[in-house]
Parts: C-alpha cells; structure tokens; sequence
C-alpha cells in the first residue's frame, strides 16, 4: 500500500511557510500603505512605473510561492546537508525584503531603499543558488520573484534619480 505524500503535519507545515512569508508584506506594508497616497503619490515617477493597485496582487503570489519554496526545502529536513543554511539565507533575505518597505516607504528615502533593494537581490540570488542543491522546484518558484525584485530595484533606481 502506497503511503500518501502529503499528511496533515505537512499541511501544516506548508501554511505557516506561506503564513510566514505573508508576514513580510504585512510588516512592509504597514510603512507603505500610508506612504503611497501622501509621500509617494507627490514623487515623480518614470513612465515604466505599474498603476498602484498592481503591486499588492504581485506580491501576494510572490509571497506564496516564496512560502511553497521554503516549505519544500523543510521537507527535506534539517538534518539534510545545506537545508540549515538555505533556510537561514531564505530568513535573511525575507527580513531584507521587509527592510526595503521601512527604507522606502517608511524613512522615505529611496537612496537608502535602493541600498537595501541591491542587497535583497544578492540575497535572493545567493537563496536560490542554495536552493537549486536542494529542490530545483523550490529555485524555479523563485525566478519570479528575483525579476519582479529586478524590475522594481530599476523603479527604486529612476525614482531616486529623478526626484531631487
């Protein structure tokens, strides 16, 4: 008899990776929310930047996948070569990711945002490097989010150049 893959401790354990992962918009967003109809509405933006409204359903799914990634490096278990250190990394690179709403939005500085953005990259990048040795599933659920990081660190570039 065939044993089912997937039981309620791994439910469980898939959810709070998202639940986590979510939790890093929550924390960015409660800088940003305030910040996009007074401070960031009033900066001159390039003509590539998205309307407003696109950037929450974006990060929502970027979030999940982030959480279906961790979940199936856990699954491999922490006694798995590397897993202690992908997992450490992943963690590092999703406080980076709230910091960059708190440089950003919060201090209102896209200079100092766009610090933080080029070291979430790195991190992103190193995170999924780590991850590809240990599911290359989890390393492709990451693609979209180091583009999209990509895309919005050349947004955080040309606000900083073009707003005095």
């Amino acid at each position: 008899m065939m044993s089912n893959p997937f039981n309620v401790r791994d439910v469980a354990k898939l959810i709070s990776c998202v639940i986590l992962c979510q939790l890093a918009g929550v924390i960015g967003s409660v800088f940003t929310i305030s910040s996009i109809p007074t401070w960031y509405a009033g900066l001159n933006k390039p003509f590539f930047s998205p309307p407003n409204w696109v950037f929450g359903p974006v990060w929502i799914t970027l979030y999940a996948m982030m959480g279906v990634a961790l979940y199936l490096i856990l699954r491999k278990g922490l006694k798995e070569k590397g897993v202690k250190d992908a997992i450490l990394i992943f963690l590092a690179q999703l406080a980076l990711n709230a910091v960059w709403s708190i440089a950003f939005f919060g201090l209102k500085s896209p200079l100092v945002g766009l610090i933080v953005i080029t070291l979430l990259w790195f991190a992103i990048a190193f995170t999924i490097i780590c991850f590809i040795r240990l599911s290359k599933t989890g390393a492709i659920l990451l693609i979209p989010y180091i583009l999209w990081v990509s895309f919005a660190a050349v947004l955080n570039l040309a606000i900083w150049a073009i707003n005095p």
